[in-house]
């Protein structure tokens, strides 16, 4: 084994572990949008050393989820709602391109996941747990994509609006979630029939109503905005 290997590795282990757990904080909420990570106090909850939490840092950069700072530190990355809706201007371009690219190779086990999840969906009655289902679905349909680069476009544009949709969902979930499930059953429906141009279809209007009715609450980006147990928006420091 050449000098140094045996270090590389526990390393890289250790790093991609405290990775795991900062992204299922931000993704989850608990972190949220513009708040500072303190690289010491990661150390010491996590039990790791700076090292593999810098490192960790950096994966999450890339994946869109924090922001490094020269001479500042970390931060859980926020964006404005100019940046907000050129991604959604952006997803309604690539994620259908992605599907295109998925429909083909998906089979009849895939299309009765994709129905078991939307039952789940439209059972569900807290914010956190649609999130999570729904941010699966929209997965698993570009789950056959073999563009690796496109759907490391896709994830990186999700995790970015992720502290976005959780606050706009906690506002207006219950009064518009017919028009979701109206929206996912129509796109499940025309990925069955692998008709490509009327899933296209669907999912580009998907995407632009909820990039304008985002545009309809400004608020939800002046703020960071946390939910708390009960799926309601809260301005808690952690």
């Amino acid at each position: 084994m050449p000098p140094g290997t045996s270090d590389v590795v526990p390393s890289a282990v250790a790093s991609q572990r405290v990775a795991d757990s900062l992204r299922e904080l931000i993704l989850s909420g608990q972190l949220m949008a513009g708040t500072r990570i303190r690289q010491e106090d990661i150390a010491i909850q996590l039990g790791a050393s700076r090292l593999p939490v810098r490192e960790a840092l950096r994966i999450l950069e890339s994946e869109g989820l924090t922001t490094l700072k020269a001479n500042s530190g970390a931060w859980v990355s926020r964006v404005d709602l100019e940046e907000c809706r050129a991604i959604y201007k952006i997803r309604e371009r690539v994620e259908p391109l992605a599907l295109q690219e998925s429909i083909p190779h998906l089979t009849a086990r895939d299309h009765a996941e994709l129905d078991r999840i939307q039952d789940e969906i439209e059972n569900v009655t807290d914010v956190e747990t649609f999130l999570v289902l729904d941010r699966e679905l929209h997965r698993l349909t570009y789950s056959a994509c073999q563009i690796d680069l496109l759907l490391s476009m896709v994830q990186r544009f999700w995790n970015t609006t992720q502290h976005y949709r959780r606050a706009y969902s906690t506002i207006t979930r219950h009064e518009r979630q017919w028009v979701i499930n109206a929206e996912h059953r129509l796109l499940i429906d025309a990925m069955k029939r692998r008709d490509i141009e009327d899933a296209e279809r669907v999912l580009i209007g998907h995407i632009r109503r909820t990039r304008h009715e985002l545009e309809q609450h400004p608020e939800l980006f002046e703020h960071p905005h946390r939910v708390d147990d009960q799926g309601y928006p809260s301005t808690r420091n952690l």
